[in-house]
């Protein structure tokens, strides 16, 4: 008996060896067939973006991500020229979004693969619809200023004012919110930016002028140049609010009672992927509640959520288009704006960079 009983515990051990060696083949095999995914998305707070979605992305679905940082206009222009760029989903301010999907640039979704696609308002959900893109966050546009420079700022039109002058920094037209810069201008004109296509916000612009420094394309260029003193007032996106502040604590924001003018970021899957079942997972995950809420943080990516499901404290609530903000943040009319970016852009060049 001690022998047969000695014999069967070895075979016991043997077969469960080998059981486990299976076991692991098999996972490694399922982890390498969940394949790569090529993220293009914005290259501010990468880091954040890193530790906060990409990588516990990778983490939970055994996908391997490869990135590609930078603004969204010079990204659209990369997949737009180039069809063999191999980037899989792409990250894209709103007006971007509405121009690629124009051109075809994105694969065609099936809402039903995105199970948190109901959480979303019923305005977001026509905005994928009509963009072919899911709206991920909601920002919008306000002033940063040093208080201690220039006392305290509370409207637009102080953007106007001689104390200001050689002292502004504004989004250049490219970027997310140059369409918002000149929506604010044509309403310090108190006429309509579609009156006489945009002439309005270009003659206050001409006024603004003297108060400028320069035009950015980058928020994250603002930081150096608050900190060398080169600028004391900048319009930014409120995404970009936490950075500043962590880089100035001088720096101050505000988004006037008047109003803002909000955006989407959205993300969308670039026609052609190979990689169609991870680019579903990643659309997903980026909506899901528990991401929404950790990159709602001020300490993550500040971006405020646009899953229903998500309920922010005030601390998390602080500089985002969120509760009182988003209520009074009125809507940028892209598919005006996109029919007259290309005039607009020569206008502002003129202007603006001579």
């Amino acid at each position: 008996m001690g022998l047969r009983k000695s014999i069967f515990m070895r075979t016991a051990i043997i077969t469960g060896a080998l059981l486990t060696f299976v076991s692991l083949i098999n996972t490694n095999v399922q982890a390498k067939s969940s394949g790569s995914l090529t993220v293009s998305t914005f290259g501010l707070s990468t880091k954040q973006m890193q530790s906060d979605v990409l990588t516990p992305f990778s983490k939970k679905t055994n996908v391997k991500i490869n990135t590609q940082f930078g603004d969204s206009a010079t990204r659209l222009t990369q997949i737009e020229k180039n069809k063999n760029s191999n980037v899989d989903v792409v990250e894209l301010s709103q007006n971007n979004a509405l121009t690629a999907n124009n051109e075809k640039v994105f694969q065609k979704l099936d809402f039903s693969k995105l199970k948190n696609f109901k959480y979303l308002s019923k305005s977001e959900q026509k905005l994928a619809k009509e963009t072919n893109s899911i709206p991920y966050t909601i920002n919008s546009v306000g002033i940063v200023y040093n208080a201690k420079k220039v006392g305290k700022i509370t409207s637009w039109n102080q953007l106007w004012s001689s104390k200001l002058k050689n002292k502004i920094s504004i989004p250049d037209v490219t970027t997310t919110f140059g369409p918002a810069m000149l929506y604010i201008a044509a309403d310090d004109s108190g006429k309509s930016i579609t009156s006489k296509s945009g002439a309005s916000a270009f003659s206050a612009l001409k006024s603004l002028k003297p108060n400028l420094v320069k035009t950015y394309t980058q928020s994250s260029d603002l930081a150096n140049m608050f900190n060398s003193g080169e600028i004391q007032a900048a319009v930014v996106g409120d995404y970009a609010v936490g950075m500043l502040e962590t880089s100035n604590s001088n720096l101050r924001y505000v988004v006037p009672n008047s109003g803002t003018y909000a955006n989407y970021d959205t993300v969308s899957i670039v026609k052609g992927t190979k990689n169609l079942k991870a680019a579903y997972k990643y659309l997903d995950y980026r909506i899901s509640k528990s991401v929404q809420k950790k990159v709602a943080k001020t300490s993550s990516l500040n971006n405020a959520p646009v899953n229903t499901k998500v309920k922010l404290s005030a601390a998390n609530a602080k500089n985002k288009t969120y509760g009182k903000i988003a209520d009074r943040a009125k809507t940028i009319d892209f598919k005006y704006v996109n029919a007259h970016l290309k005039n607009w852009i020569t206008r502002w060049n003129s202007l603006i960079n001579n």
